[in-house]
C-alpha cells in the first residue's frame, strides 16, 4: 500500500524509527479501505466514521511501524463461521437485507435497532471485519505470527446473537474466538482470555460465552450504576457467568467517568493479572476500544497512550505473547491513532512509551476493585485475600477530604469533586503525547505483580508506582482550578424546555447520563449530576414547530424547535428547570451533538450579561448543531430564563423548504406528550392535539 504521507505524528517513542531496540517480533497488521464503505449517510458527524481507521493507518505508516509488520490482506468471513455465534436471521439481515435494500429502506431497518446505521457498503465491511480478525487470530495461533492488530470496522463487541447494536454488526472477536475453539481444535487453543478495555461494556461477547469455561471474559468499562451505554445490569460486577461458566465472566464497572491510567493499572494488578496467571490462557484476544482515551467525545475517561501501552505490556508474558488485538471503539482521531501506535510498538517489542498517570486512583476505583474481588474470591483463590490496608492510606487528590472513606457515589463530596475542572498550564513548545496537566513526569515500564503479596524479584506493583509518583509528580494543589467554572457552579438559571426535555426522565439523561424509552443512543450526562432544584411550567408567546427529518438520537422524523422571535398570537408550553449555568453549558453541548465536557464554558458569565439586552446569542459549539441559538425569555423569581433553538436564518430555510418541515416520529412525539401531561397543564388528548397543530400549521 502507498504511504498516506501527512505530517509527523506527535507520539514520542524510543525506537519508533526503523532501528528497534531489540529484535522485532512478527506482528501482523490488517487494514483495508473497503471497510470505509460503511458510513452514516444521514449523519456526516457520526463518531463511528471511516476516518477512524484511516487515521490509525496513516499513523502507523508515518512512524515506520507498518514496514516493520507483516501486512496481510483482509478476508471475508464465511457464513458457517459467523453462525458459530450469530443466528441465521442475523446473518441474513447483514448479508442480504441491507445490501439489497434502497438507502431509505436501510435507514428504516436501522431505526428498529439501537444505535445502528446502514449504508450500501455495510455488508461488505462487516464481512471483511469479521474475516480479518479470524485471519490474524488463526495465524497467531498457528505460530506464523507472534501477535497481530486488526484495524477493522464496524466494531463488534455490542453485537448480540440475533441483533446488531451500538455501532456493531458482527461480533468480530467472539467469532474469532469460537472459530479457534471449535473449528481449529488441532491448534491446541483450549483456553482463551478475552480482554475488553473499550469504555462500553462488551454485552454481546459476554452473552456469547456466559456459560463457557473455555473463555475467560474480562471487561473494564464505565457503568455509572447502569446508566452508561449499553445501560442495565449486564455490566455489573455480579454478572460472573452461569453453569460451567461461573467465575469466567469478570466485569469491572466504573462508577464514574474521568478514570485514567492509574485506575486501570490498579485493576490490572489486583484483578486481571493474578487471575490471568491462574487461568493460563493459550491465546489472548483484546477487544481494543480506545474510547476510554483522553479527549474521546463519548467515553469521558482519561487513559493515555502510555496507559494503553502499559496495560498491553503487562499481558505480554501470558500465552507466550500470542495476542490478537481487534479495533472496537474510539472516536477522537488523534487519541485513537496515538493509542494504537503505542500498542503496536509494544507488540513489536519496543519499550513502552514515556508517560505518567495521575497520582492516585479514585476512591471509587478501590471500592469497585474490592467488590469485584469479593464476588469472585470463591472462584479464584488468588484474589481471596483482602486488599492491603496501605492501598487506602493515600487518598486520591481528585477527591474531597470528606470522601476519603467508602462513601456513596452520590455524596455531596463526590458531587463537589465532579464539578471541579482543572485548567492546564501553557502549551509546550514541541509536540508531545500528553497535555501538560497529564504528563508531568517521565515513568518507564511498570512490571506486573504476580499476586497481592510482596512482588517477586523486586518488580513494582501499582502501590509502588503511587509511592514513586508522590515524589515526582507535580502536586495536584499547584494546578489552577478553573475560576470561570467555579463561578458557573454558583449561578442558577431557568432552562426552558419545549421539546422532549419537557419529560423529566428525558431531561435527566442530559444531567445523569443514560437514555430513556425510544432513544437510539445514550447521553453522557453533565459534570454536575445534581437534579434541578426547582421545576415550574410557563407559557410563552412563541411558535412551536417540527423540522429536520432524522436525528441519531430518535431516528427518522422531525424534532421540536421554538421560533426565536415572540408572537402574541402564539402560545408554547415550556417546562422550566432551575439548574446551574455550568449544567446549562453541558446540556447546550449535548443538544448540539457533542458528548464531551469542555474545560471552558460555551455560554459564560459575559454571555449571560449580554443576552439580557441582545435577547439571543448564537454560541460556538464544537459541532455547530441545530440548537446553537440561546434565547432569553425574561426573568422568573429574578432568575434568567434561557432556552436553545435554531437561528432566524434557519427559520427562513424552513420557510423556503431548504430545510424540511417534518412531523415527529412516534417515540419522540410520545415523549413530548408524556412531558406535557406530567406538567398537569394539558391532558394527554390536549397535549396530542397541541403537538399535531405544531407540525401541521404552516410556519
Amino acid at each position: 500500500m502507498e504511504s498516506s504521507g501527512g505530517s509527523e505524528t506527535s507520539l514520542s517513542r524510543r525506537g519508533c524509527d526503523n532501528a528497534p531496540t531489540r529484535k522485532d517480533r512478527r506482528v501482523g497488521l490488517i487494514y483495508d479501505e473497503r471497510m470505509c464503505g460503511h458510513y452514516a449517510t444521514e449523519d456526516g458527524d457520526h463518531p463511528e466514521c471511516p476516518d477512524r481507521i484511516r487515521a490509525i493507518w496513516k499513523s502507523l505508516e508515518s512512524c515506520g511501524f507498518a514496514k516493520r509488520c507483516v501486512v496481510l490482506d483482509a478476508k471475508n468471513a464465511e457464513d458457517n463461521h459467523i453462525a458459530l455465534v450469530h443466528s441465521r436471521n442475523h446473518i441474513n439481515l447483514i448479508k442480504n437485507t441491507i445490501s439489497k435494500s434502497t438507502q431509505s429502506g436501510r435507514r428504516r431497518i436501522a431505526s428498529s435497532y439501537n444505535s445502528i446505521y446502514f449504508s450500501k457498503g455495510s455488508s461488505e465491511a462487516a464481512y471483511l471485519a469479521a474475516g480479518s480478525v479470524i485471519e490474524v487470530a488463526e495465524k497467531v495461533a498457528e505460530g506464523q505470527l507472534d501477535s497481530s492488530f486488526a484495524i477493522v470496522r464496524p466494531p463488534g463487541h455490542h453485537a448480540e446473537v440475533d441483533e446488531p447494536m451500538g455501532f456493531c454488526l458482527y461480533n468480530n472477536v467472539a467469532i474469532a474466538a469460537s472459530f479457534l475453539l471449535n473449528e481449529r481444535k488441532d491448534l491446541g487453543i483450549n483456553k482463551i482470555l478475552i480482554v475488553d478495555w473499550d469504555v462500553h461494556h462488551g454485552n454481546g461477547t459476554q452473552k456469547m460465552f456466559y456459560s463457557d469455561p473455555r473463555v475467560l471474559f474480562f471487561s473494564v468499562h464505565r457503568h455509572d450504576f447502569g446508566t452508561f451505554y449499553p445501560t442495565g445490569d449486564n455490566g455489573s460486577y455480579i454478572m460472573i457467568g452461569e453453569g460451567p461458566g461461573v467465575g469466567y465472566n469478570i466485569n469491572v464497572p466504573w462508577e464514574n467517568g474521568r478514570c485514567g491510567d492509574v485506575d486501570y493499572l490498579a485493576v490490572w494488578d489486583h484483578i486481571l493479572i493474578p487471575i490471568a496467571k491462574e487461568f493460563n490462557p493459550d491465546i489472548i484476544l483484546i477487544s481494543a476500544g480506545f474510547d476510554a482515551a483522553i479527549r474521546d467525545p463519548l467515553g469521558g475517561c482519561r487513559v493515555t497512550p502510555y496507559g494503553y501501552s502499559i496495560m498491553l505490556e503487562k499481558l505480554m508474558p501470558f500465552a507466550r505473547g500470542k495476542i490478537v488485538m481487534a479495533l472496537e471503539g474510539g472516536y477522537n482521531l488523534d487519541s485513537i491513532a496515538n493509542s494504537v501506535q503505542a500498542c503496536v510498538g509494544v507488540l513489536l517489542g519496543d519499550s513502552p512509551i514515556a508517560g505518567s498517570p495521575q497520582s492516585y486512583p479514585f476512591e471509587s476505583t478501590w471500592r469497585v476493585i474490592h467488590q469485584v474481588r469479593q464476588e469472585l474470591r470463591a472462584h479464584w483463590p488468588i484474589i481471596a485475600s483482602k486488599l492491603p490496608n496501605k492501598v487506602f492510606s493515600k487518598p486520591s487528590p481528585q477527591m474531597d477530604a470528606s470522601e476519603r472513606g467508602f462513601v456513596g457515589p452520590h455524596s455531596a463530596a463526590a458531587e463537589s469533586v465532579a464539578r471541579t475542572r482543572i485548567r492546564p498550564g501553557p502549551p509546550p513548545l514541541a509536540p508531545v503525547l500528553l497535555a501538560p496537566s497529564e504528563a508531568t513526569a517521565v515513568l518507564h515500564q511498570i512490571p506486573s505483580s504476580d499476586s497481592d503479596g510482596e512482588p517477586e524479584n523486586g518488580t513494582a506493583t501499582i502501590l509502588d508506582v503511587v509511592q514513586t509518583l508522590e515524589d515526582i509528580i507535580k502536586p495536584f494543589s499547584s494546578l489552577k482550578v478553573d475560576e470561570d467554572s467555579q463561578e458557573l457552579q454558583k449561578v442558577y438559571i431557568w432552562y426552558a424546555a419545549f421539546g422532549s426535555n419537557m419529560s423529566m426522565a428525558r431531561f435527566l439523561c442530559y444531567i445523569e447520563g443514560g437514555q430513556t424509552e425510544g432513544m437510539k443512543r445514550p447521553c453522557v450526562g453533565s459534570m454536575d449530576r445534581s437534579k434541578p432544584v426547582e421545576i415550574m411550567w410557563k407559557t410563552y408567546p412563541h411558535r412551536l414547530f417540527f423540522g429536520r427529518d432524522y436525528t441519531s438520537t430518535w431516528g427518522p422524523g422531525g424534532v421540536a424547535f421554538l421560533h426565536p422571535e415572540s408572537n402574541s398570537n402564539e402560545k408554547a408550553y415550556l417546562c422550566l428547570y432551575k439548574i446551574t449555568l455550568e449544567q446549562f453549558n453541558d446540556v447546550l453541548l449535548q443538544e448540539n451533538g457533542s458528548s464531551h465536557h469542555s474545560s471552558h464554558p460555551t455560554f459564560d458569565m459575559t454571555a449571560l450579561d449580554r443576552i439580557k439586552s441582545e435577547t439571543s446569542i448564537s454560541v460556538e459549539t464544537p459541532k455547530r448543531g441545530w440548537y446553537h441559538n440561546v434565547v432569553y425569555l425574561g426573568l422568573e423569581k429574578d432568575i434568567p430564563v434561557l432556552t436553545m433553538t435554531c437561528s432566524l436564518s434557519d427559520i427562513e430555510s424552513f420557510k423556503s423548504g431548504t430545510l424540511p418541515i417534518k412531523p415527529p416520529c412516534k417515540e419522540y412525539g410520545n415523549t413530548l406528550i408524556k412531558g406535557l401531561a406530567e406538567g398537569k397543564h394539558l391532558s394527554e388528548e390536549e397535549a396530542s392535539a397541541y403537538i399535531e397543530e405544531a407540525y401541521t400549521k404552516p410556519l
